[in-house]
């Protein structure tokens, strides 16, 4: 071969070397920055927290929240966002898994102390998930999803007065270190016994002291440890979430932090330097004490240079209780659920249409108002596309990506196909742009028509179309026997396939058809 050529294809081979060299040292340093450029992720979600109560969402309430308020002025605020259901249990369980919480063996009600877990064991969720992306995981706060309790004599574990077979020795598997959390702090509720805090997987003292009661409404009775003070919870898990994002930020790893707080459920136990803060009565009180725990997570964020690079969220778990003394608040002017019919554990509006706000500086510019209708179950798939997460089939059934929606302000189609609503007795709802179409005669939970006989002669379905309509006062399935056929038929298919999302049918868990799948 000719000297020339020989050069000539010497010199075409470096080139090729060194393009492919440029290119590797791009894609690598790409990647770096990538990985540095992973936001973290704080999730924040109250406990029956109305919509009302949030001053941002209602300009006529008296509750001042300005720190809640903050995250809507510097990113976008969700006017018709939802939970997966009117009470706690079942909607951490459609945030944490992105699936239908009456997918699951639970069909109505929440989980009562010593309940086994409910996220079904090898499910994907939102800490395993990101866990596998390279996150640090913590959940701080009310757990509220079930655990697996030694009891002393292999019986069912009971703490009452007559017997308490519990042994607060061994290790309490099946919760949040369990299923993909690096770390833990909380309780599984406030309300109920073991009244103790656990770390990880431990009981962090031991149980000794039997409480017949407590000063606060709505706490069962049982063992605790000495000298517990319900007033202190908050305080104590606003303490461990501002360390933990202290000691997060020096690692270097992105973190995931869940945030469910107890406030302002029952029981109403403001801490002290907040009672009277509001104006109005205890439960206000408490409601500021929320937004005093938003505060300190965003003071914490600025100091350790996190806040740019950072998602917060900030939701509640459903509407708000009857606890909060609905009618004393309304003599003052102030509405919890915001013009909203029903509340906490009801199908109607006012038990699962809750407060939604998302912060993100890096890529929301600019704050915004969002209409379009979202579930808190959509986060799931929403965060897997964040991180490049590649969802199975068996994952995330019913979880819709909203990441067009917070990076595109001009964004205006809809996510969801339709949203399932469910109320605290099971009963079933289907919303689809402006129709909503509810397969109970009353209420499904506590107010007026309640299960039973207070909806003798009541229509078995009803249908509201909420634009015209958004207090769902006038039932006009009557009039629409089409949007009622094709709404039908759409809950039915939800149901039959196992997700809602387009992919490969799954099962539901449990037996089927259950009791509510009435209308079939």
């Amino acid at each position: 071969m000719p000297k020339k050529i020989v050069t000539c294809c010497m010199r075409q081979s470096v080139r090729t070397v060194l393009i492919f060299c440029c290119f590797l040292f791009a894609l690598i340093r790409s990647n770096a920055q990538e990985d540095q450029s992973r936001p973290n992720i704080i999730f924040i979600l109250a406990d029956d927290l109305g919509m009302g109560d949030v001053s941002c969402f209602n300009k006529n309430g008296k509750i001042n929240t300005p720190n809640i308020d903050n995250i809507a002025k510097n990113g976008i605020l969700f006017t018709d966002a939802h939970s997966s259901a009117a009470v706690c249990t079942p909607t951490r369980y459609g945030f944490l898994t992105g699936r239908y919480n009456w997918r699951s063996k639970l069909k109505e009600g929440v989980l009562v102390q010593f309940d086994k877990p409910l996220i079904e064991e090898g499910r994907t969720n939102m800490a395993s998930m990101l866990k596998s992306k390279g996150y640090q995981t913590a959940a701080i706060g009310k757990w509220h999803l079930g655990w697996n309790w030694t009891s002393k004599n292999g019986k069912p574990p009971v703490d009452n007065k007559d017997e308490c077979n519990v042994d607060y020795s061994m290790k309490v598997t099946g919760g949040p270190t369990s299923i993909g959390f690096d770390y833990f702090f909380g309780m599984d509720a406030p309300n109920y016994p073991p009244y103790t805090y656990i770390e990880n997987d431990k009981v962090q003292g031991t149980p000794s002291v039997f409480y017949p009661s407590q000063p606060y409404e709505d706490c069962r009775p049982g063992t605790g440890v000495e000298g517990w003070n319900l007033e202190n919870i908050m305080p104590d898990l606003q303490q461990a979430s501002v360390g933990y994002i202290s000691k997060a930020s020096s690692s270097g790893k992105p973190f995931f932090l869940y945030l469910p707080i107890t406030a302002p459920h029952t029981p109403i136990a403001p801490e002290k330097s907040f009672l009277g803060s509001s104006g109005l009565n205890i439960y206000a009180d408490f409601v500021k004490q929320v937004d005093n725990f938003v505060g300190s997570i965003q003071q914490s964020l600025k100091e350790n240079h996190l806040t740019e690079n950072t998602i917060l969220v900030f939701a509640s778990d459903n509407g708000c209780s009857p606890q909060a003394d609905f009618k004393f608040l309304k003599n003052l002017g102030h509405d919890p659920n915001n013009g909203y019919r029903g509340h906490k554990a009801d199908i109607f509006e006012g038990g699962h249409r809750v407060p939604l706000l998302v912060q993100w500086p890096n890529k929301i510019k600019k704050a915004r108002t969002v209409s379009q209708t979202v579930s808190l179950n959509d986060f799931m798939a929403t965060f897997a596309s964040i991180v490049a997460y590649d969802l199975k089939d068996n994952e995330a059934e019913d979880s819709y990506n909203l990441l067009p929606v917070l990076l595109h302000p001009n964004f205006n189609f809809d996510i969801r196909e339709a949203t399932v609503h469910h109320s605290i007795n099971g009963s079933f709802a289907i919303r689809k742009g402006d129709w909503k179409l509810i397969f109970a005669a009353g209420s499904g939970g506590w107010s007026f028509p309640t299960p039973g006989k207070a909806e003798e002669g009541l229509p078995p379905i009803q249908l509201y179309n909420l634009k015209k309509d958004p207090a769902e006062k006038i039932n006009c399935y009557n009039q629409f026997p089409l949007i009622v056929k094709e709404l039908t038929a759409l809950m039915k298919k939800y149901i039959q396939e196992g997700r809602s999302t387009p992919g490969t049918p799954q099962k539901n868990d449990g037996e089927y058809p259950w009791k509510q799948l009435n209308f079939y």
